[in-house]
């Protein structure tokens, strides 16, 4: 995994250092149109832009947010026109697995619209939350709406992360795989909340 990271580290720098606030908004839209281009790659270094002058926080913040949403719209569009044939045929080469697109779809129907604000908080889902809610013709203005409210503290979370460390802004990694383990402990406590409400449904 650390060497992958590293891999993505040696060809987003140059790149976002290059082309500055389009760079960064690129890079987002790339990670929230289900391309894997990890938004903890992005992030942090553009942070370290934002240290060393070449960029404001509001700035860098804004850029990766509307990233955010544009690479969602694409999402939520190829969800929409596709379905679910389209996804289950040609999400083996974006890295979408029929379990994984069934496991968010449930989710999704399940929690609705606060599932698009709390799945932005979390690694994995955030990035393919999007297809689903165009399957299931979520409506559009309350999609941009959670999308922008749940992708902002996200983005501004690892952008300052990223400033406050300067030079050392890569140490900011391992806050990454922890962010893993939480995501597994929200996803654990959904699922204790639907077995409470079905076993009183039941009793």
């Amino acid at each position: 995994m650390e060497s992958i990271l590293n891999y993505l580290f040696a060809i987003i720098e140059p790149f976002i250092e290059q082309y500055g606030l389009l760079g960064v908004f690129i890079g987002m839209t790339i990670e929230s149109a289900c391309i894997p281009l990890p938004s903890e790659v992005v992030l942090p270094f553009t942070g370290y832009l934002v240290w060393l002058g070449k960029m404001s926080l509001f700035e860098a913040v804004m850029a990766s947010t509307l990233g955010n949403l544009a690479g969602s719209l694409i999402a939520y569009a190829v969800g929409y026109w596709g379905g679910s044939p389209f996804i289950l045929k040609y999400g083996k080469y974006i890295h979408i697995s029929p379990n994984r697109l069934r496991r968010t779809e449930y989710w999704f129907n399940r929690y609705g619209e606060y599932m698009i604000f709390i799945s932005r908080l979390l690694p994995g889902i955030r990035t393919f939350i999007s297809l689903p809610a165009g399957i299931c013709r979520m409506n559009l203005l309350r999609f941009i709406i959670f999308t922008t409210l749940g992708s902002f503290p996200w983005n501004f979370a690892f952008v300052y992360g990223g400033m406050k460390l300067g030079e050392h802004w890569e140490d900011i990694l391992p806050i990454f795989h922890k962010l893993d383990y939480v995501s597994l402990l929200v996803i654990a406590l959904l699922i204790l909340l639907i077995i409470k409400k079905w076993y009183k449904k039941e009793s």
